[in-house]
């Protein structure tokens, strides 16, 4: 079927145009080599990139003064290139046949930075039901259900909710960003969390706010543990 459909819809990479890329779907190997990809050194607990060589396990500045809620948090690339593409267009134009493509991403960073680490539940951060209306889905659940078939795990999207409506975080400063999301998310009672150990999955983190107010959540509800998984890193 996919052989048949590529003919009467040849595939192109999203990046240059490129006929049939072999690599993703949707990526072909040259754009994704031109990605730039989130590697160390970065900070042990948030994954932030640093200039520089740095031999040696580190935390962040900010992860000194505050300790997130969450125990690590990584992503693929940067939000730019073909990555940065793929994302705003999965959010905001529909194109829902990239999550495949972008699953594979957060699988291979997965196997790279959390290595012999099992996951009992895989979450999504949660959108309001106003903007999952208007939109008609949300793009982080759509990836942790491609990312769950990858991993032989159940996405379970019905773990956290967003009780109250917020803002987009693009133009936000880091401090505005945490109070936007400040008690945003709610547990949902019922489902068991005590001594799971939960996988986050989100398409982009910037300064974290949004992730670390879900990891707060999941914690209160009796989480053992809770990693991030992103990915772009903006």
């Amino acid at each position: 079927m996919r052989f048949f459909l590529d003919m009467l819809y040849p595939r192109r990479c999203i990046g240059c145009g490129a006929s049939s890329p072999g690599t993703f779907r949707y990526i072909c190997w040259e754009c994704w080599s031109d990605s730039a990809r989130v590697e160390a050194p970065f900070c042990t607990l948030c994954g932030d990139p640093v200039a520089g060589a740095i031999d040696h396990d580190f935390i962040c500045y900010s992860c000194s003064a505050e300790k997130p809620s969450f125990d690590g948090a990584r992503s693929a690339a940067r939000y730019d290139g073909v990555v940065g593409e793929s994302l705003r267009q999965l959010k905001y134009e529909q194109a829902l046949w990239l999550a495949p493509d972008i699953a594979t991403l957060l699988h291979h960073c997965i196997q790279a930075e959390y290595p012999g680490r099992s996951f009992d539940l895989l979450v999504p951060v949660p959108l309001h039901h106003v903007r999952k209306r208007d939109r008609g889905y949300n793009q982080s659940a759509v990836l942790a259900r491609e990312l769950g078939r990858k991993l032989g795990r159940k996405s379970h999207a019905g773990v956290l909710r967003r009780i109250r409506p917020t803002i987009s975080q693009t133009n936000l400063t880091a401090k505005a960003r945490l109070s936007n999301v400040t008690k945003a998310f709610q547990y949902k009672k019922g489902k068991q969390l005590a001594g799971r150990r939960v996988l986050l999955v989100d398409d982009v983190m910037t300064t974290g706010a949004t992730v670390n107010a879900c990891a707060k959540v999941l914690k209160k509800g009796g989480a053992a543990s809770v990693h991030v998984i992103t990915a772009a890193r903006g």
